[in-house]
């Protein structure tokens, strides 16, 4: 049997790299091919941003509109962007990870969302509050707030996600 059986053409991105073009729901779960993909007004990062500063301000809207699954995909691109010190990799990874351990939550995956949460805590527990204009203390207690809220009530759309808490400016 040749690979090609074994494993299927993969959808791919202009570099070359796979990618899951399947659609989408307003979770950002993959849906079935030929249904509505619900966010199909989603921008990725690289096409609307020019800094790890524009990409956060965008993550931050996004979060606030509980729109968890786009504000990871902006966050992510603030994490592996060249403008980040090696040092501050692990706080921006677990930025990223609030927002989709949030996702999870809204896509009822207990597991996932505990986990996510919890582990996002961990990256961020090593670093001062605030920092990099997070108020560090207070994104630490959204994700154990979350994954509280998951283990008593289980995951839904319907918990209380809080505001992205940004640091007061100085």
């Amino acid at each position: 049997m040749a690979d090609m059986d074994v494993f299927p053409d993969r959808d791919r991105n202009a570099d070359g790299r796979p990618e899951n073009a399947r659609p989408r729901d307003r979770f950002g779960a993959p849906l079935p091919r030929g249904a509505v993909d619900e966010l199909a007004h989603r921008q990725e990062p690289d096409a609307v941003v020019r800094s790890a500063e524009e990409a956060l301000r965008i993550a931050v809207t996004l979060f606030d509109e509980r729109r968890f699954f786009e504000a990871h995909e902006f966050l992510e691109y603030v994490w592996k962007s060249d403008e980040i010190p090696e040092a501050d990799r692990e706080f921006w990874k677990g930025v990223t990870q609030v927002a989709v351990g949030c996702c999870h939550g809204q896509r009822r995956n207990d597991a996932g969302a505990v986990a996510l949460l919890e582990r996002a805590e961990g990256y961020l527990s090593s670093y001062p509050s605030p920092h990099e204009g997070i108020d560090t203390a207070a994104l630490r207690a959204v994700a154990l707030d979350v994954a509280a809220q998951v283990r008593e009530h289980g995951a839904s759309p319907e918990l209380e996600f809080p505001a992205f808490p940004i640091a007061a400016k100085e």
